[in-house]
């Protein structure tokens, strides 16, 4: 396993559509382990292959991430939505690939999701709640989406324009 670089905005790849897995074999298993590894690391609870440079319709993620619970990784292979519930979700949202920025984002609370599983098998499975909100988050990137997508145009252009300035200000801070 290995922990891999995070892609960032504006890098041109997160606006592109991953490509369907054809077959679940030990690389797709190996990136989805560096996968895992990565999206602790950062820390995050979902990363999708695209936020790490691979243009594979692979996501990880992990909702339970730093609960006393422990661990509970999911990997979905090629994952699709194919209801969603009636009751919307507001939940703040952030991106490893928008480091620091969070935004208020309006989903359904209840999807129900088709996606291969890391031995290959199909699954299907209902998410709510935050699963719900992590897993339409990380399919949006999977589709070349990204969470301020959702946000209207001022909201978005002002969250990027923040992001820009820290991003001056942490590379002024490093030459110093």
């Amino acid at each position: 396993m290995a922990i891999r670089s995070i892609i960032t905005i504006p890098d041109a790849i997160l606006r592109e559509t991953s490509k369907t897995v054809e077959t679940v074999d030990d690389d797709v298993r190996a990136l989805a382990n560096d996968m895992l590894e990565t999206m602790y690391a950062a820390p995050g609870i979902g990363l999708a292959a695209v936020q790490i440079g691979v243009l594979r319709r692979l996501i990880v993620m992990d909702a339970q991430k730093g609960d006393e619970k422990g661990k509970n990784p999911v990997v979905l292979i090629n994952p699709e939505i194919l209801t969603h519930g009636d009751t919307p979700r507001v939940h703040e949202e952030g991106c490893l690939s928008i480091p620091q920025m969070y935004a208020e984002v309006e989903r359904p609370a209840l999807v129900r999701v088709r996606y291969v599983d890391a031995d290959g098998k199909q699954q299907e499975r209902d998410f709510s709640d935050l699963e719900a909100t992590l897993v339409q988050h990380e399919i949006d990137h999977l589709e070349g989406r990204l969470f301020i997508d959702h946000l209207s145009r001022l909201k978005r252009t002002l969250l990027i324009r923040k992001y820009h300035k820290l991003q001056r200000e942490r590379a002024k801070a490093d030459v110093l």
